[in-house]
This record gives C-alpha cells, sequence and structure tokens, in this order.
C-alpha cells in the first residue's frame, strides 16, 4: 500500500502479515481507500479525518471490509459527540486531567512486544473514587490512547494487549462502573476504536471480580469474551503469555519504573496539547 509519508509504508514482512491476516491487498488497498475517503467527503454528517493512515487503521481493524469499516467510523466519531465526558474539553493542563496523568491510571508500554503488539499497562485501582470521577480516568486514558496509536504503524496490524491491574480494588471502585458506563466502554473496545484486540488480562483480581465482569461479558461478543483471561492475586501465571521484560520493574520486568513511565506519558499529552484542541472538531453529528 502506498502512502504519502515513508514512515507509514509497511516492511515487506509488514505487507505479508497484512496479506495474510487483514486481507490487505494492492491494488485493492489503495481502492478501498480512496472509497472510504470519498464517502467520508459526501457525508456532511461525518466530520472525520480523511488522510490515507488515518482512514487505514479502520480498514485494518476490520480486515479491508468497507461495509463494516463504515459502521467502525461512524461509531467512534459518533461516540465522540454522545459521550463529551470523555471526548470534550481534552485539555492536558487541567486540574483534574494533571491529578490523573500524575497518578498513571493508563500506561502504554514504551516497547512493542515481539509480535509488534501495543502493550497497555491499566491500574485500575490507583485514583480514589471518593475524590476522582470515572469519567476523568476514562477520559484521561483515551486520550493517552490517541496519542500512542494515532501513528504507530506496527500497533494498527497487530492489535493490543490489555493488562489490568486489579491490585487494591474496593467496592467504591467497582460501584464506578455502572452498567451504562461498561456498556460504552465495550462499545468502545469492540465497536468503535480501529484496534484489534489481542488480550485483556485481569491480574491480582479479587474473589469477587467475576461481579463486575460478568457485566463487562454481558455487552461483550463471543469473540471477544473469549479474549479475556482472569488472574487472582495468588496466581504467577499471568505473565507466562506476556513480554513481561517490558513491563516495568514493579512488575517484575526491566522497562524502567513505574514512575519513569508515568512521567514519559504525562509530559507526551502535554506536548500535544495543540493536537488534542484541534482534534475535537471531528466528530459525527
Amino acid at each position: 500500500m502506498e502512502v504519502v509519508d515513508n514512515e507509514f509504508k509497511l516492511t515487506q514482512k509488514q505487507k505479508e502479515y497484512a496479506s495474510f491476516y487483514l486481507h490487505e491487498n494492492e491494488p485493492s488497498a489503495t481502492l478501498k481507500i480512496q472509497e472510504i475517503r470519498k464517502w467520508i467527503e459526501s457525508d456532511d454528517a461525518l466530520f472525520a479525518r480523511t488522510d490515507d493512515f488515518s482512514i487505514v487503521r479502520f480498514l485494518r481493524s476490520c480486515k479491508f471490509d468497507v461495509e463494516k469499516t463504515k459502521i467502525k467510523l461512524r461509531n467512534y466519531y459518533g461516540q465522540r459527540r454522545q459521550s463529551p465526558e470523555w471526548y470534550a474539553d481534552r485539555n492536558p493542563f487541567l486540574s483534574d486531567m494533571q491529578e490523573m496523568f500524575n497518578l498513571g491510571v493508563f500506561l502504554p508500554l514504551k516497547e512493542l512486544d515481539e509480535e509488534g503488539r501495543m502493550i497497555i499497562l491499566l491500574r485500575t485501582s490507583v485514583h480514589d473514587p471518593h475524590k476522582h470521577t470515572i469519567e476523568n480516568v476514562v477520559k484521561a486514558g483515551m486520550m493517552i490512547l490517541d496519542i500512542a496509536t494515532r501513528s504507530n504503524v506496527s500497533t494498527s496490524l497487530h492489535g493490543v494487549i490489555g493488562i489490568f491491574d486489579m491490585t487494591g480494588v474496593t467496592m467504591s471502585h467497582g460501584l464506578q462502573m455502572t452498567p451504562s458506563v461498561i456498556q460504552k466502554l465495550v462499545h468502545s473496545w469492540q465497536g468503535c476504536y480501529p484496534l484489534r484486540i489481542h488480550s485483556l488480562n485481569f491480574i491480582n483480581a479479587p474473589i469477587y471480580v467475576n461481579v463486575v465482569l460478568n457485566i463487562f461479558k454481558k455487552f461483550m461478543s463471543k469473540k471477544l469474551q473469549s479474549k479475556v483471561f482472569i488472574h487472582m492475586k495468588s496466581s504467577k501465571k499471568w505473565s507466562n503469555n506476556l513480554a513481561i521484560d517490558l513491563l516495568p520493574i514493579e512488575y517484575g520486568g526491566n522497562g524502567g519504573t513505574l514512575q519513569e513511565l508515568i512521567d514519559y506519558w504525562k509530559n507526551i499529552v502535554e506536548e500535544n496539547h495543540d493536537w488534542f484542541k484541534e482534534d475535537e472538531k471531528y466528530q459525527s453529528i
């Protein structure tokens, strides 16, 4: 697939993977990108990014099925309008956002795993549920996710692995996860974001974790349900199938300290203040 920027071109190995697993082949891939772009431009109710890479991310997440891609695009930009508590006023210097970034609620690892997948560490209970809203927790996570994936070619092909650390989770944390919040989160995972989810791993889980996860699964497709793995506090097996070396040293890895990772992403989102301001205009009316 030819794109304007060299940084978005695929290596030969990536092309072979994209062809075999995602049905991405020339010249049909270029034609489908053009088709999606014309569709976006012809729809006055849809204000979406139309550069090649923004479009191809959605096509890859739908294995180049044009009609499924259109649905996901409309869902993605529609949710941005329908959920202003997550997507509006994304100013990283707001005091509420500063608190979230300083806590490190959402931390993609700096390096990808051997398969080219992005590993994201979600620290589900580092915030105070009596002080911090779940809306701000999600908002901070979405901001970091957007920056981490917007230009990541490998992740657009291979997807992401989520590690939800439930250390210290309380019933008050659980009560923040209302069915409506859970439904919107699951919808964003499987129906909106242009990312392929490889697995969702819940580690250090308390014995009552299934109470909340059963609600999550209620809104998940069978395919996504099969990618959910739960590891209780006493389990040491969760790291067997994950790139443990890439994790922060607090998790037994060699990926630097948690504080270094927190500081890294806080700086990144602050540096992208102007991008967030410009990005808010993209949504479906």
